[in-house]
């Protein structure tokens, strides 16, 4: 499988508490053949110059500054426009891969001719502890755009590969603070004959921290009506049917 090269594109923004552990999470995969595009979000951190070392002694590293902060969605398609290979990964600046992510899941693309495919992912704290919890590891074949509206599986974002030569026209994430990856799974997923399989190994940390927690609940309510509503343009009757689903899955935690 090492034939096949993948350009993994990842926003930051004042990311310099977790941006190193990020890079060297990708820069020890056990799969060699990638681009690692970061975008900075014109932070006011340390964040450029610790990514400038690793640009500095590794080409597949590179690093792209905006010249103010426009939000991870503009970061994403600007990652998404420089991208030089047919395979895209997605990784946040905070999240950490397992060193056998790319091997497993494109070895897992390409054995079922898959375009879209995400993974298991273990939730960390802001110190790399395990919080003991796992997420879409108990689930099994695909998803379409219907499942995900009723969000059957979770897809972190830092899970995701797709495989962009089946997605012509659409490879622009929509212009959301917050959201816009779910937003953008829901557009890939319109696609006829287009679903999204998981891999259901933990080959993904996703890192939670104490601001996260702690703003995440009312904005997630207030985005997933928000993305019914003004992205898909859903009537209010279809919003509340597959909002209750999303409320029924989130008050018991139904992963």
């Amino acid at each position: 499988m090492e034939n096949y090269y993948i350009s993994i594109i990842t926003p930051s923004y004042n990311s310099s508490s977790y941006i190193e552990e990020t890079i060297k999470s990708v820069v020890y995969q056990t799969y060699k053949n990638w681009e690692l595009i970061i975008v900075d979000d014109s932070s006011i951190d340390n964040t450029v110059n610790i990514v400038n070392k690793y640009v500095a002694v590794d080409k597949r590293v590179k690093l792209i500054q905006n010249s103010k902060n426009y939000g991870a969605a503009f970061s994403r398609n600007i990652g998404l426009k420089e991208s030089k290979y047919d395979y895209i990964a997605f990784l946040d600046s905070d999240d950490l891969w397992l060193e056998d992510k790319l091997k497993n899941q494109i070895s897992f693309m390409k054995e079922n001719n898959i375009s879209f495919c995400f993974t298991g992912y273990e939730i960390i704290n802001s110190i790399g502890k395990s919080l003991g919890k796992t997420v879409d590891t108990k689930q099994t074949g695909s998803f379409s755009y219907n499942d995900m509206l009723k969000k059957k599986a979770t897809l972190g974002c830092s899970t995701v590969m797709i495989n962009k030569k089946h997605f012509d026209g659409l490879l622009k994430i929509p212009s959301l603070r917050t959201g816009q990856d779910y937003a953008f799974w829901l557009k890939l997923l319109k696609k006829p004959k287009i679903r999204a399989y998981v891999l259901p190994k933990v080959l993904t940390q996703y890192r939670i921290t104490p601001n996260s927690i702690s703003r995440n609940k009312f904005k997630k309510v207030r985005r997933q009506w928000q993305i019914y509503r003004q992205i898909e343009n859903l009537n209010f009757f279809e919003s509340v049917y597959f909002f209750s689903f999303y409320a029924f899955r989130a008050v018991f935690r139904v992963s």
